[in-house]
């Protein structure tokens, strides 16, 4: 591995609510990616617990000229009275944590010290996803992106080489349909829908926290293990045991009721219910947009699986993030894969190292 004086080290970070991304560029070349667990709002100690395990992942690099860069989209969090709150406080704990050299990336384009953060809260807050819009846009002419991650979903549409979004604020984008607030692990069953099938039968659910999406896809196969790393609505175990019980729940049964097949379907029921919802979305903001039909969907987020499906619903090609994004795709599989997952912190290292 190369020493700390013959690479420029960037480091790209996404501080969100319940994770905290961060990717480490070597000369603009992507050398790590990794996530770390961070549910904010139980807490600052666990930004900087996160912030620690990072630093403790890079300790042979580092070092004080290393460079910071840092998206968020954390401070919606209810630790935090209000979002201008949020921004300041998270923005002052990575100062500390980080060193002079952080710079806080602006949707609006500008690049903002930390000690800017409660003027400029507006730009900051919740950008992480024109980081990741404006890398593509730069490379691709038009398509549109599809990051489906753990807890939300964005879809963005290209056009022209440029970020064609409608709105800027998450409020504005719930309301053009920009933002999903549905994702692959965090969300609860009871959010995709009052009814679902079962034996034949349409029944409504129970509208608890019992269960949430990450046991459905962590039947299908679909979830990788590595990114299930939120606790179980329960906090129970995730094999198939514990899973079935959670599911039965929703529908007022144990999981002795049924078998696995059935338990099976029944995931798949939401699943159907999930990939309608988004795909809905995403035709409102190609119709918006007036994307042409050849127009890709790159794909992102730990739920890429599912862009990649929707693309195929909408008769679109599909390509990943990692393979437009970076100047070169990592020889090494695994790395590429994260670099999907973790979209918004390699685009602002990737950002801040073309400032540069």
């Amino acid at each position: 591995m190369a020493g700390p004086d013959s690479a420029r080290l960037q480091v790209g970070w996404d501080i969100g609510g319940a994770h905290v991304k961060a990717c480490l560029l070597a000369d603009g070349a992507l050398r790590d990616v990794a996530q770390w667990p961070c549910p904010l709002w139980q807490g600052m100690e666990h930004l900087e617990g996160a912030l620690g395990l990072a630093r403790a992942r890079w300790s042979s690099d580092w070092h004080a000229g290393m460079h910071h860069a840092a998206t968020m989209t954390g401070e919606m969090v209810d630790l935090f009275p209000d979002r201008a709150q949020g921004v300041a406080r998270i923005a002052t704990q990575l100062a500390e944590s980080l060193g002079p050299s952080l710079r806080l990336f602006d949707g609006d384009g500008a690049w903002r010290a930390p000690h800017e953060a409660a003027r400029a809260w507006r730009g900051i807050a919740s950008a992480n996803w024109q980081a990741t819009a404006q890398v593509l846009a730069g490379r691709v002419g038009n398509a549109v992106l599809v990051d489906i991650g753990s807890t939300t979903t964005d879809l963005i549409a290209l056009r022209g080489g440029h970020v064609a979004a409608r709105g800027s604020s998450d409020a504005e984008r719930l309301q053009s349909g920009e933002l999903v607030y549905q994702g692959v692990v965090r969300t609860p069953l009871c959010a995709l829908g009052p009814r679902v099938s079962w034996r034949g039968r349409s029944v409504n659910l129970m509208n608890e926290f019992f269960a949430t999406t990450a046991d459905v896809y962590r039947l299908t196969g679909e979830l990788t293990a590595a990114h299930d790393q939120s606790p179980a609505a329960d906090n129970g175990g995730k094999d198939q045991r514990g899973t079935h019980a959670r599911l039965a729940r929703m529908v007022g049964r144990d999981a002795a009721d049924a078998d696995s097949d059935e338990w099976l379907a029944l995931a798949r029921c939401w699943k159907d219910a999930q990939l309608a919802e988004i795909q809905g979305q995403l035709q409102r903001v190609c119709a918006d947009a007036r994307l042409p039909d050849d127009a890709p969907v790159i794909g992102a987020g730990c739920g890429s699986f599912l862009a990649a499906q929707l693309a195929q619903r909408c008769g679109r090609p599909f390509r990943r993030y990692a393979e437009v994004a970076l100047p070169a795709l990592p020889a090494d599989r695994a790395l590429a894969a994260w670099a999907d997952v973790c979209a918004p912190a390699v685009s602002v290292a990737l950002l801040a190292c073309a400032r540069d």
